[in-house]
């Protein structure tokens, strides 16, 4: 009973620091372009410029040196980790609102980048405690944090800072991690066997000692599309918004509306739809989860009021719901615990370079062809996805003709 008691507890609180450290990642997004704006005289090249590095910089730095922290967390434990983000990105992000200059909150992006490993740390904590039998519900409810405060930091930063001015928000960022810290701290417990030096195994030999090493590549393969696939709609969803509202009404207010609904839905559904990957098996739901995807992408493309747009974000949360939290479930179900540090920080790498792809994809294929084109391909991507996971999770959907 105390070890179920515990488990929950760490789940409880790991969640509340996935949703603020989410939301950290993302709230200065709606208006990191005009905050830079004010840091110098730049004209709208280097203002377009200077704001791609200044997003991108964060996602890049993240996914070189998640393999790191993920070996160290696998030899010193996962806690410390946690806390050694939650206290690095607390300076950081507090030390952006307080730049006078483009270089340096380009570094401090970057420092911001380097410190993270909160989310794919408090994965592996939950991952390890967790009984199997609940491994399903208690990563898709733990998904959500993440999730939810990615989607809806936009929103509340964008509150934030039209009502007490850019530098607020970094400041209220900051605030909430050395809250996630302190909360870490004291309330989380890990019952951790650290894996001596000699004994820590290089990342060939993981992958040939794992069962389905096809299957593991194929989860990090998945994360990747399902991050650029909700990422790539960012670039332009409120330019998008404006078109279908013919540049008339309250354009940023319906904007930041239509970019959170997916996360309400997400937050509903999720704990639900892993409760069911652990009654039909978490690949049965990554495949449906990426066929409905699939068939709520399409129509984006045709939408002609904002009403139809808004319904099929909706959808959008259900999606995000099935996905990643039966990408973490598989990994937990498949991976040894001694190596979950590593392979829950490779697959936050594939992560953070999906973070990265999805808006540049998003912004060349709407400036190639238009708004409705980012829909159509990332609907594309989804269906490489689909195939990708259809071959590589073969031994669980036939597991008998596998080991025939």
């Amino acid at each position: 009973m105390q070890k179920k008691a515990t488990w929950q507890q760490n789940l409880a609180v790991l969640w509340a620091g996935n949703f603020m450290t989410g939301m950290g990642f993302s709230m200065t997004m709606p208006f990191l372009p005009l905050f830079i704006k004010t840091l110098g005289d730049f004209t709208k090249p280097q203002l377009t410029m200077l704001s791609g590095i200044a997003f991108a910089i964060t996602f890049l730095v993240k996914a070189i040196v998640s393999p790191f922290w993920g070996q160290l967390a696998d030899a010193h434990g996962r806690k410390i980790m946690c806390l050694r983000a939650a206290l690095g990105m607390t300076f950081t992000i507090t030390a952006c609102g307080l730049v006078r200059g483009i270089t340096s909150l380009i570094i401090l992006r970057a420092l911001q980048g380097a410190f993270s490993g909160y989310i794919n740390n408090a994965n592996a904590i939950v991952a390890a405690a967790a009984p199997r039998e609940h491994s399903g519900k208690a990563m898709g409810t733990l998904a959500t944090g993440n999730v939810v405060g990615t989607l809806l930091g936009p929103l509340l930063g964008g509150v934030i800072a039209g009502t007490f001015g850019y530098r607020s928000t970094f400041f209220v960022t900051g605030a909430l991690m050395a809250v996630v810290f302190v909360t870490t701290l004291l309330l989380v417990h890990e019952q951790f066997t650290p894996v001596a030096a000699d004994q820590m195994l290089p990342t060939k030999q993981i992958f040939h000692q794992l069962r389905y090493p096809q299957l593991i590549i194929g989860m990090f393969v998945t994360t990747l599309i399902i991050q650029a696939a909700n990422m790539s709609v960012t670039p332009i969803i409120s330019l998008f918004v404006g078109e279908l509202l013919h540049q008339h009404g309250p354009i940023a207010m319906v904007s930041g509306v239509v970019a959170a609904l997916p996360g309400a839905v997400t937050l509903v559904c999720a704990p639900a739809l892993g409760a069911l990957s652990d009654r039909v098996g978490p690949e049965k739901v990554l495949l449906a989860g990426l066929t409905f995807a699939t068939l709520v992408f399409i129509p984006m493309s045709f939408v002609q009021n904002i009403w139809q747009l808004g319904f099929l974000r909706l959808l959008v949360g259900v999606s995000d719901a099935a996905l990643l939290p039966a990408v973490q479930t598989i990994m937990t179900q498949h991976v040894p615990q001694s190596v979950f540090g590593r392979i829950f920080s490779y697959n936050q790498s594939f992560q953070a370079v999906g973070s990265v792809v999805g808006p540049m994809l998003g912004a060349v294929i709407s400036g190639q062809f238009d708004y409705r084109g980012v829909f159509a391909m990332t609907a594309g991507l989804l269906v490489i996805n689909l195939v990708v996971i259809r071959f590589t999770s073969r031994p669980l959907l036939h597991p008998a003709q596998n080991e025939t």
